[in-house]
């Protein structure tokens, strides 16, 4: 299977998360797209309450997508969601064609030389990185391609959504709709998350 994995906190999920996975889909020829929200992420402050909401959110968002899947993996490893440890249990659930690809930003990806067992994990998977920025320079980029990195740059129309504004949105009592789906919007609603 030629798989790729849409790993983060996805905390919500929005719609520039799906258009980002359909746009990887189609220009890439995958047959799947696997999104993974991290149970546990290591780099962030979160709240472990949060953990199953955005994974039922994450389930909502997808679920009219027949090429899109949501594993809920990172829920059965114990300890911090390390994608090196992800990986390593992914190779053993799927039958993957060549390496496993994997959706990251060209802000992550900068940073990527510091994340667990890097080193173990550029050998298991081959990254697709996004450009979010103008006047991009991929020479920055050249020694880590140089260590054994594999990656190649791809780029959208820019859609200006992140997670850390919807989640300023709800707590001003502002509108998120046609930002996040139907589903996560009345899910949000129903649980009054992002609210304090």
């Amino acid at each position: 299977m030629k798989l790729c994995v849409f790993q983060g906190t996805f905390n919500p999920i929005h719609k520039a998360h799906l258009d980002m996975a359909r746009f990887v889909l189609e220009k890439f020829n995958f047959e799947k797209i696997i999104f993974i929200p991290a149970a546990n992420p290591p780099h962030k402050d979160y709240d472990s309450n949060m953990s199953i909401h955005r994974l039922k959110m994450v389930e909502l968002a997808v679920k009219k997508f027949k090429d899109f899947e949501v594993s809920n993996i990172e829920f059965h490893i114990k300890g911090k969601s390390y994608s090196y440890l992800t990986a390593l249990e992914l190779y053993k659930h799927y039958d993957v064609s060549g390496k496993i690809n994997f959706i990251i930003g060209t802000d992550a990806f900068e940073k990527i030389e510091n994340w667990y067992k890097s080193d173990e994990f550029k050998k298991l998977v081959d990254f697709i990185v996004f450009v979010r920025e103008n006047n991009f320079n991929p020479n920055r980029f050249q020694h880590l391609k140089e260590k054994g990195y594999t990656f190649q740059f791809t780029q959208m129309p820019f859609e200006d959504i992140s997670s850390t504004d919807l989640r300023e949105r709800i707590k001003k009592g502002l509108s998120i709709k046609n930002l996040v789906s139907k589903e996560v919007e009345d899910y949000i609603n129903k649980y009054a998350l992002y609210k304090d």
